[in-house]
């Protein structure tokens, strides 16, 4: 009897270690949505490219993590934050998604952001801006894979005003992403010594920019700063060269993807001064990796946002694999415990706050008579210091970092 009972705690024993590995992963699926724009005006700068970023980073890791299949769902969240809050909540509550990869506006993110921190899921920024995602809406579950409304306007106030640039007017999109840029921007160019002499807003989805630019060109700033992304960008800065503002003013944005100065043309972008966290053409691994995107994309280039999608998949599913599991606190830990290293970023730190402490490059775009090959368009002039680039950790607000 005495050799039964034990026998008989022996395989409950073994069952039960059974039962927890095979419950490593949920539901026997490790399931990644992507969410943003992938129809509207920041289509080109995410959409269909971020999706393909994404599928692509799974293929690479071999569609599989701990034995288990890898699934990519997708939405058109459509820049309506109803829309986007409610695909969010029935991809966590009904459909038992892990983890979200968001290029969602600024007002999704942080709707998403609280029901990713109740239920204990990460949540990849890949293309969302706003500082408040590792500030005072923070989350343990946050990773800030990109460039935020803090260290865009700060790396890009600091080059102008390295310049000699002194007085500023901005043309800013009229919802949260543009006034957190123009807040931060103004907080800069104040404490530089400069000075903000006039702003003007205009709505989401504008195509006729004129007035504004003639506000901008009769207030003789030093500088003109468009604050906005994807078609607005585009025909702001379009309209901006048939008005040769750049003739007697610098013209400048502190965010601008690729496909923006495609759209508007090399020569109407020639001597542009942006800053970018990625470039297609910087170095051997981006080139490679930009080649076989471009290949599974019409030959179009991937922006920044892309090339971050994959970086944040890559790094999600390293950490699920560390982890030994799909738990959102541990592959969370893992994930900040990992340095994050693919073809864009080599043993790059993600603090606690959940900022990807990524250097960001200072660029000019080139004259058509300068460029050597297809898509040669960016000259790197420098790099800032991550340390330099975000905002220090400890002025954020976050709630649960500690001192």
């Amino acid at each position: 009897m005495i050799f039964k009972y034990k026998t008989s705690v022996i395989a409950a024993a073994l069952f039960a270690l059974g039962g927890m590995a095979q419950a490593q992963v949920s539901d026997d699926v490790v399931r990644i949505g992507v969410m943003g724009d992938q129809t509207g005006p920041y289509s080109g700068n995410g959409g269909p490219g971020h999706i393909l970023a994404v599928r692509m980073a799974v293929e690479d890791f071999g569609g599989k993590v701990l034995g288990k299949p890898v699934e990519v769902v997708v939405a058109d969240d459509q820049n309506k934050p109803d829309v986007g809050t409610n695909i969010a909540r029935q991809w966590i509550e009904s459909d038992k998604v892990d983890t979200i990869i968001s290029n969602s506006t600024s007002a999704i993110a942080l709707n998403v952001t609280k029901m990713m921190r109740q239920n204990s899921k990460p949540y990849l920024i890949a293309g969302t801006t706003s500082s408040d995602l590792t500030g005072k809406s923070c989350s343990p579950m946050n990773f800030q894979f990109l460039v935020d409304t803090y260290s865009m306007p700060n790396v890009g106030v600091r080059s102008l005003m390295s310049q000699g640039v002194k007085t500023f007017y901005f043309i800013t999109v009229d919802y949260a992403f543009g006034a957190a840029l123009q807040a931060e921007a103004t907080k800069f160019i104040e404490a530089a010594g400069g000075k903000v002499v006039g702003s003007t807003k205009h709505p989401l989805g504008a195509t006729d920019f004129s007035s504004y630019l003639l506000q901008a060109q009769a207030s003789k700033a030093d500088a003109v700063v468009v604050l906005n992304a994807g078609s607005d960008q585009t025909n702001a800065l379009k309209q901006a060269a048939e008005y040769r503002l750049s003739r007697n003013q610098v013209v400048s944005v502190f965010g601008m993807t690729i496909n923006a100065l495609v759209a508007m043309g090399q020569d109407v972008a020639q001597g542009l001064q942006i800053t970018a966290p990625f470039y297609w053409d910087r170095d051997e691994d981006s080139r490679a990796w930009s080649k076989r995107f471009m290949a599974r994309n019409k030959d179009t280039l991937p922006t920044y946002l892309m090339a971050g999608a994959y970086s944040a998949a890559t790094h999600y599913l390293k950490a699920v694999e560390a982890a030994g599991t799909d738990e959102g606190k541990a592959v969370a830990a893992k994930m900040k415990e990992l340095p994050v290293n693919d073809f864009a970023m080599k043993n790059v730190k993600i603090r606690q706050d959940g900022q990807v402490m990524r250097p960001i490059y200072l660029v000019k775009v080139k004259a058509p008579s300068e460029s050597k090959y297809k898509n040669d368009v960016y000259n790197i002039t420098g790099e800032i210091d991550p340390a330099q680039a975000f905002r220090p950790m400890s002025e954020g607000g976050c709630d649960f970092i500690k001192g």
